[in-house]
C-alpha cells in the first residue's frame, strides 16, 4: 500500500470522526439554545402571576402595575433588530453569552428590588439583554442545523418552546409564588442562565459572518423608534382608550417611522434589515403567521387565566398545571408538523390546517359559562388549540429563517422574534378593549349589583376574546393558504453551507 493511500485513508478517517463529533455536538448546542430561549419566553408570563404579590410587597399602585410588564416588552421589541445585527457583526457566541449574563444580572436586580422604580428598571434591562439573546439563539440554530431532517427536528423543539413557553411560565410562576416568594420568579433566571452560559462557553465557536459590514445607525434609530412607538401605543390602549393621543399618536408615529425605515433600507450601503430577506414569498408568509399567532395566543393565556382563577377558583399553581395538556399537544404537533408533514406536503397545507384547528379550538371554548367545569368545558378545547398552534409556530419559524445567508441569520431571526412580540402587543390591546366593551354592553340595562349578572358579564368578556382570537386564526388560515407556494419548501444550498461551532 502506498504512502499516499495511507495518507488519504488517514485523512478520510479523521474527517469522518470530525463529522461525527460535529453531529453529536449539534444536539448539545440545541439543548443550550433551548434553555436560553425558554428563559426569554418564560419572562413574558412568569412575572404576571406574581404581580399581585409584588404589588403588595412593594406598595405600588394599580396604575403603575402595567409598567412591570410593559417595560420589558418595550425594550425587547424595540431593540430586537439591533440585537440580531450585533450577532451578525460581532459574532453569535459573544452576543449569546453577553445576553445570558446580562439577562441573569437584570433578573437578580429585579428579584432584589426594594421599590417600584428598581423593579421596572430591572425589567427594562431584561428586555435589552433579551433582545440580544433571542435572535442570537435562533440564528445559532439556523446556522448549526443545515441538514433538512435534523433542521426540522431542531425547529420542532425550538418552536414548541416558543409557543408553549408562555404556559410553562404561568405554571412556574404559580409554583414559585405559592411555594417561595414572588422574587423567585426573577431569581430562577439566574439558575437557568448558569446552565446556558456554561453550555454556550463550552460548545459554541466564535465566528462573524458579517464581519465586513457596518452597523446601519440611521436604520437602527428608525426601526427602534418605530417598534417602540407601536408597542407603546398598543400598551396605552389598555390603560387609556383608542381616542387618546397617547394611543393613536404613537401608533401613527410608529407606522410612519417604520415606513421611513423601509424606504431607507433600499438605499443604505449596509442595511440593518436587507430587503432580500423580505422578498421571498414563503418567508413573508411565515413572518405573518408568527405575527398572527402571537396576537391570537393571548386569547388563550390571558383570558383563560382570568377564567380559571376568578371563576373556577384555581390557585396560581393549579392554573399553570391546567395549561400542561395544551403544552403536550403543542409539542406533539410541532414534531409531526416540522419533521413529517412540512417536508411531504409543504406549508400551503400544513400552516393553514394548523390555523384552522386552532380557530376551531378557540371557537369551541366560547361555550364556557358560569357553571362550566375544567374537564368537560376547557380541557378538550385546550388540547385542540395546542395541536393547531403546534402545526403553525414551529413550521413558520423554520420557514422564516430557512435559506437565509449566514451573514443575515441574526437579523432574520430578530425579525421572527419582533413579529411575535408585536403580535402579542396588538393582541393584548385589541382583546382587552373588545372584552371590556363586551362586558359593558352586557351590563347595560341589567342589575349591575347582582353577583350573577356581574359573573355573566365577565364570561361575556372572555368568550368575546376567544371569539376574536378564533377569528384571527381563521384569517391566518386564509392568508397562509393564499400566500404560500405550492409544494415542499426548497432549501437554498448556497445560503446555509457553513456550520460554525
Amino acid at each position: 500500500m502506498s504512502q499516499k493511500t495511507l495518507s488519504d485513508g488517514s485523512r478520510t478517517g479523521t474527517a469522518a470522526t470530525a463529522a461525527a463529533d460535529v453531529s453529536a455536538k449539534r444536539w448539545w448546542i440545541l439543548a443550550v439554545i433551548a434553555v436560553a430561549q425558554l428563559m426569554v419566553v418564560l419572562d413574558a408570563t412568569i412575572v404576571n402571576i406574581a404581580l399581585p404579590s409584588a404589588q403588595a410587597d412593594l406598595g405600588f399602585s394599580d396604575g403603575n402595575r402595567q409598567w412591570v410588564v410593559t417595560a420589558y416588552a418595550l425594550a425587547f421589541a424595540s431593540l430586537l433588530l439591533l440585537g440580531g445585527r450585533i450577532a451578525d457583526l460581532f459574532g453569535r457566541k459573544p452576543a449569546f453569552l453577553t445576553g445570558v449574563v446580562g439577562f441573569a444580572a437584570a433578573s437578580a436586580l429585579g428579584g432584589a428590588a426594594n421599590g417600584f422604580t428598581m423593579l421596572v428598571t430591572a425589567r427594562a434591562l431584561q428586555g435589552v439583554f433579551g433582545a440580544l439573546l433571542a435572535p442570537a439563539a435562533l440564528s445559532l440554530l439556523n446556522t448549526t442545523f443545515t441538514d433538512a431532517r435534523e433542521r426540522a427536528r431542531a425547529f420542532s423543539v425550538y418552536g414548541a418552546i416558543a409557543g408553549a413557553g408562555g404556559a410553562v411560565g404561568l405554571l412556574l410562576g404559580g409554583v414559585l409564588t405559592d411555594a417561595l416568594d414572588w422574587r423567585w420568579t426573577l431569581y430562577v433566571n439566574v439558575a437557568i442562565a448558569v446552565v446556558a452560559f456554561a453550555g454556550g462557553w463550552t460548545l459554541l465557536g466564535s465566528h462573524r459572518d458579517a464581519a465586513g459590514a457596518k452597523l446601519d445607525v440611521p436604520g437602527t434609530v428608525l426601526v427602534a423608534s418605530g417598534l417602540f412607538s407601536l408597542v407603546y401605543g398598543f400598551s396605552n390602549a389598555e390603560t387609556h382608550d383608542w381616542g387618546s393621543p397617547l394611543t393613536w399618536g404613537f401608533l401613527i408615529a410608529g407606522g410612519l417611522l417604520l415606513a421611513v425605515f423601509a424606504w431607507w433600507q433600499n438605499r443604505a450601503a449596509h442595511p440593518l434589515l436587507p430587503l432580500r430577506i423580505l422578498l421571498d414569498r414563503d418567508r413573508c408568509a411565515a413572518f405573518l403567521a408568527v405575527l398572527i399567532s402571537g396576537a391570537g395566543m393571548f386569547g388563550v393565556f390571558l383570558f383563560l387565566t382570568y377564567y380559571l382563577q376568578l371563576n373556577l377558583g384555581f390557585s396560581p399553581t393549579r392554573t399553570g398545571v391546567a395549561f400542561l395538556p395544551m403544552v403536550g399537544a403543542l409539542m406533539v404537533a410541532a414534531q409531526a408538523g416540522t419533521t413529517v408533514l412540512l417536508p411531504r406536503i409543504g406549508p400551503k397545507a400544513v400552516i393553514p390546517l394548523g390555523f384552522a384547528v386552532a380557530a376551531a379550538g378557540l371557537a369551541w371554548l366560547t361555550g364556557i359559562g358560569v357553571g362550566s367545569h375544567y374537564a368537560g368545558d376547557v380541557l378538550p378545547q385546550l388540547v385542540v388549540t395546542g395541536l393547531g398552534l403546534g402545526l403553525v409556530m414551529p413550521p413558520a419559524m423554520q420557514l422564516a429563517t430557512s435559506g437565509v445567508a449566514a451573514e443575515d441569520a441574526g437579523v432574520a431571526s430578530a425579525t421572527v422574534n419582533a413579529m411575535q412580540q408585536v403580535g402579542g402587543s396588538i393582541g393584548t390591546a385589541l382583546l382587552n378593549t373588545l372584552a371590556a366593551s363586551a362586558a359593558t354592553a352586557y351590563l347595560a340595562g341589567r342589575d349591575a349589583t347582582s353577583g350573577l349578572v356581574r359573573a355573566q358579564a365577565t364570561i361575556e368578556s372572555y368568550t368575546t376574546a376567544f371569539r376574536w382570537s378564533s377569528g384571527f386564526f381563521a384569517a391566518g388560515a386564509v392568508l397562509a393558504f393564499l400566500l404560500h407556494r405550492r409544494g415542499v419548501p426548497r432549501q437554498d444550498a448556497v445560503a446555509v453551507t457553513v456550520v460554525h461551532m
